[in-house]
């Protein structure tokens, strides 16, 4: 304001200061303004006001009371203080007294009064000013990062979909001010990501997602403030790409390992069907395991037809009509076989092979019972009019072509013709049966068993009866004198054509065909006989629903589960488990097939459940190692050979089976030995060298011997074969009941040996065990003796003293002169052909006296009442350490054991010893090589006693 010209407040203090000159010292109170506005900065003192802080008192220029002592604030815990710069001018500075935080208090109002000086120095009589109001602002400082709220988001989206937002991630900021405290911006911080955010944190997807690409996603989020401050730390989100809801089976993996001999093995422990919430009010569920490309449909035992039908109890005196190829069954070496089927005997025919069965095996009398059993594998036939296709056939060898009886396959019709011989039956009677199923040209094996009880033929296929759908009669065969044959793979066509041949020829596959006189095959033999010994299986049936049912096939390979409740299905399916009861089942896949069929309440529409395919992956098994072990020469006098009894060549035999294991030890995987019981199907002892001779000797096993046991023997002049499904032990105990007998050995000096053992049919074989007999001779006396071998069979020791003396005095003086040693080791030869001189002599005048005895009595008794007594020259002592270690090498002898007999044959304290020298034997000499050197301090001849076991 101005007034002529002239401020107000210049004029304001000049009339105050007339006024003081005339009057009373301090008149006037000081002056300010009515309202002040500040800013200060956090962390700072300083205060920045509006208007500035001047105070104006009319006294002046009175000293004291004109001028501005103080400033002095009035509020709540005010953190200021006003502090007067210039007393005269009244300029004053307000700044803070202590922290100022804007986190913690964004504005202050207080109020402030001035104070004059007063009357003098004493400041009496001051005066104050008006009160005016203070408002002070905190100006914010960007110190604190955003920091999000959440530590982890999490979202799921739907496949194939695209989301304005998929979720919202929120940071904030500790600031107090607007710039600071707010979120400007978010940054997706992971890169290569189908995401993006906005500046309001809102995540997006960019493209369509896939379940199968990629099931989740992990992306890293950060946040800028308005001041451009970053978060210190990201936030993790993670989506989750969830597929479009489709019905069927999930949870279940496309391959699953068995270890053999684990049992039973679930199959989908987790699986469980997913319906999209569908209302259902029945499930259907067919598991199937598909086999077929295992052996002959599944993994079934492969042993040979004879140790099967032993082991299924089945009624011996079948003939195996397609046997493995040998000396004695040469007729199906022809035939192509199936390999890499584990031993499991398997002919292939392709329309050009067959085989004429020797007249020797086949049955002559079929009887009004006799059974034919086949495996067997066709296809269809090409072409529109298929010729027959003989399986068997029996039919005149010359002259005329009459089927006796056959087995074919026509236009996939099974056809088993039986024409009896007029001499029989003289009526018209049921002769050609035919059954028309579609197991016949299905390319799968199948199991076929034609029981005949005439005039009744039943099939069985696969353990279930089928009745023929056609049978027709014919006429007998008037019997002749015609031979005939029995064929294999086709028919044979002897008469009525200008060249013998062939016709009718099969393609497929067979094995295991057999055919038994006089006896049918039960149900029971038939179902052991083809039965699977892998399937499927439930476990717990207690922990299923009441409403849950199922039912197997009669090979377990499909399962069929059904039930009302989708909860309860899942719990039956994950109990659904594999098992296969081998020991050493074929390695190799096995495929899992599951169809579901679904029932709704409403009739439009139903949720459909696709298929679903798996595998077994049978691991394969640790492979035995058979072992056959014992002694490998045995040496018997030629009378045991001809006793009743004969020799028991295989009387120390062991059988053992290994396998490798491995097992962990601080982290490094070991392999070890481990032994296994198993069973064995065949053991077969061949003669090495000539056959044997059946007017002179044989080979043989007392039937006692298989008593109790599932076993059964064949022999020949090539050998022995002991056959049937049985333990190791079992084999053992027979084997080492085989006897050997020789009634004329004279020309025979050894007969050999070879023992090999199988299991399942070949695949897994031993070591060949080779074992020699030899046949010890008696002599006649040489006509040229020594007068010191001729002695009397009961002569005395004779002593040389002076012979000992220098013994002793060798002992201890210097070694002898080479000549004195060449005459002491000729004495020792010497010695030796005196022993066998005696030996010999004993031998002859014993012989009469033990053909004499009664045969059956043990031969070792007539050795050991003999006294005969041997004399050794003590000069002998002086061949040296090497030629007495020789002779304690020499001196064997052998322990009998309680159970045995005929071990040996022990002579004057020396024993024939059966077996071949082992390791053990040469630690037994070393050991009687020390003993010698021992006994030579003492200067003393001593015989060494110590026996070596076998």
């Amino acid at each position: 304001m101005h007034f002529l010209g002239v401020p107000f407040v210049l004029l304001w203090l000049l009339s105050g200061s007339s006024c003081a000159l005339g009057g009373k010292v301090n008149k006037h109170k000081p002056w300010i303004e009515t309202s002040y506005h500040g800013v200060i900065t956090e962390n700072m003192d300083t205060v920045l006001l509006d208007p500035p802080l001047v105070a104006l008192d009319k006294d002046a220029p009175v000293p004291y009371a004109g001028e501005i002592c103080s400033f002095k604030i009035f509020g709540q815990d005010a953190p200021f203080e006003a502090v007067v710069l210039n007393r005269t001018s009244g300029e004053g500075v307000l700044r803070a007294s202590s922290h100022v935080d804007c986190e913690i208090q964004k504005e202050y109002t207080f109020i402030i009064q001035a104070y004059d000086c007063g009357d003098g120095p004493g400041g009496a009589n001051w005066k104050k000013s008006h009160k005016a109001v203070i408002h002070i602002q905190v100006d914010d400082v960007n110190e604190f990062s955003p920091v999000f709220r959440e530590s982890l988001y999490k979202a799921s989206v739907t496949e194939g979909k695209i989301y304005d937002s998929i979720l919202q991630v929120e940071a904030w900021d500790q600031d107090c001010s607007p710039q600071y405290s707010q979120i400007c911006n978010y940054e997706i911080v992971t890169g290569g990501t189908p995401f993006a955010i906005d500046r309001n944190g809102n995540i997006r997807n960019t493209e369509r997602l896939s379940y199968e690409k990629q099931q989740s996603y992990r992306i890293m989020v950060s946040a800028f403030d308005c001041g451009q401050k970053k978060a210190k730390e990201d936030v993790a989100v993670h989506i989750e790409v969830k597929p479009v809801c489709k019905p069927g089976w999930q949870g279940w993996n496309k391959r699953v390992d068995y270890e053999p001999g684990t049992g039973s093995k679930q199959l989908f422990p987790k699986m469980h069907l997913e319906t999209c919430g569908g209302p259902l009010s029945g499930v259907k569920a067919m598991v199937e395991l598909q086999t077929n490309h295992i052996g002959k449909g599944c993994d079934r035992e492969t042993y040979s037809e004879k140790s099967l039908q032993k082991l299924c109890g089945a009624a011996s005196g079948s003939t195996d009509l397609l046997p493995a190829p040998g000396p004695s069954t040469n007729w199906t070496a022809p035939f192509l076989t199936d390999s890499g089927r584990e031993s499991d005997l398997i002919y292939r025919f392709d329309g050009r092979q067959a085989a004429n069965v020797p007249f020797h095996v086949v049955p002559q009398n079929l009887t009004d019972q006799f059974t034919i059993a086949t495996w067997m594998k066709h296809g269809p036939s090409p072409g529109l009019r298929a010729e027959k296709e003989t399986i068997l056939c029996n039919s005149d060898k010359t002259e005329m072509n009459r089927h006796h009886y056959s087995l074919y396959v026509h236009n996939c019709r099974l056809v088993f013709l039986l024409r009896r011989d007029f001499t029989q039956i003289d009526t018209f009677r049921p002769a050609e049966f035919h059954w028309k199923l579609e197991q016949i040209c299905d390319k799968e094996w199948h199991y076929y068993v034609i029981n005949v009880e005439f005039p009744a033929v039943t099939l069985f296929v696969d353990g279930v009866t089928y009745e023929p759908y056609l049978v027709t009669d014919d006429w007998p065969i008037h019997s002749s004198k015609i031979d005939t044959q029995l064929t294999v793979g086709a028919c044979w066509q002897g008469g009525e054509v200008a060249t013998p041949r062939f016709t009718q020829y099969f393609h497929g596959s067979l094995s295991g065909l057999t055919i038994r006189p006089g006896r049918i095959e039960t149900q029971k033999v038939i179902s052991c006989l083809q039965a699977c010994k892998e399937g499927l299986d439930i476990n717990s049936l207690e922990s299923l629903a009441k409403d849950i049912k199922f039912h197997f096939n009669p090979a377990q390979s499909v399962l069929v589960v059904e039930g009302g409740d989708v909860d309860g299905i899942n719990i039956a399916m994950t109990k659904v488990s594999y098992i296969n009861s081998r020991q050493f089942p074929t390695p190799g896949l096995r495929r899992l097939h599951i169809s579901t069929s679904v029932q709704c309440f409403g009739e439009d529409t139903c949720v459909s459940i696709p298929d679903i395919k798996a595998v077994v992956m049978v691991l394969p098994p640790s492979e035995p190692r058979i072992t056959i072990s014992g002694s490998k020469q045995l040496v018997r006098p030629a009378s045991d050979l001809r006793s009743p009894l004969g020799v028991a060549p295989f009387k120390e035999l062991r059988i053992i089976s290994t396998v490798m294991k491995g097992d962990s030890f601080g982290g490094f995987r070991r392999p070890g030995v481990m032994e296994v019981m198993h069973n064995l199907d065949y053991c077969d002892v061949l003669v090495i060298g000539d056959e044997l001779e059946p007017e002179s000797e044989s080979l043989e096993i007392q039937h006692s011997a298989l008593l109790g046991k599932h076993l059964d023997a064949t022999n020949s002049t090539s050998g022995i074969s002991i056959y049937g499904v049985d333990s190791m032990a079992h084999y053992e105990q027979v084997l080492r009941q085989l006897r050997y007998r020789n009634w004329r050995p004279a020309s025979l000096t050894e007969r050999r040996f070879r023992l090999t053992c199988s299991e399942l049919n070949g695949r897994y074989t031993s070591n060949e065990f080779n074992l020699e007999v030899s046949v010890l001779h008696h002599t006649a006396p040489m006509e040229h003796v020594n007068h010191m071998a001729a002695q009397s069979q009961y002569m005395r020791p004779v002593h040389h003293p002076l012979m000992i003396h220098t013994l002793n005095s060798h002992m201890s003086g210097p070694a002898p002169p080479v000549a004195t040693v060449v005459i002491v080791v000729c004495i020792a030869a010497l010695v030796i052909i005196v022993v066998i001189g005696i030996y010999r002599i004993h031998a002859t005048h014993q012989e009469g006296s033990r053909d004499e005895e009664d045969e059956i009595k043990d031969p070792e008794s007539d050795w050991e009442g003999s006294g005969l007594n041997i004399t050794v020259n003590p000069m002998e002592d002086m061949r040296g350490p090497q030629a007495l270690g020789e002779a304690a090498r020499g001196e064997e002898c052998e322990e009998e054991e309680e159970d045995e007999e005929d071990d040996a044959e022990l002579v004057g304290g020396m024993t024939i010893v059966e077996s071949d020298s082992s390791d053990e034997d040469e630690e037994e000499g070393n050991k009687g090589r020390e003993e010698v050197n021992g006994r030579k301090q003492k200067g003393k001849l001593e015989w060494d006693s110590s026996c070596g076991t076998y």
